[in-house]
């Protein structure tokens, strides 16, 4: 859902999320209280609780953030 965790903060990085685009982007929360998805937001713990209340009331929508899954270099066998 988010790009990284930097200790109390979330970073929502929209150009790596593989569902940008109209349909997804559009029902946003990102896009909803910023306009056009930013090259990225920093979200802290009280804000994404906030965010996660008034997504969950349907005030805003949630964020539709979804991130590709890149595997771990490690678990490749070839």
């Amino acid at each position: 859902m988010f790009d990284s965790h930097d200790g109390d903060s979330v970073h929502v990085d929209c150009d790596s999320c593989v569902v940008r685009g109209p349909s997804a982007c559009g029902d946003c929360l990102v896009t909803v209280l910023l306009g056009a998805p930013p090259a990225g937001v920093r979200i802290d713990t009280e804000e994404q609780a906030a965010l996660d209340v008034l997504a969950a009331a349907g005030v805003v929508p949630p964020l539709r953030l979804v991130r590709s899954v890149v595997p771990d270099p490690g678990t490749l066998t070839g």
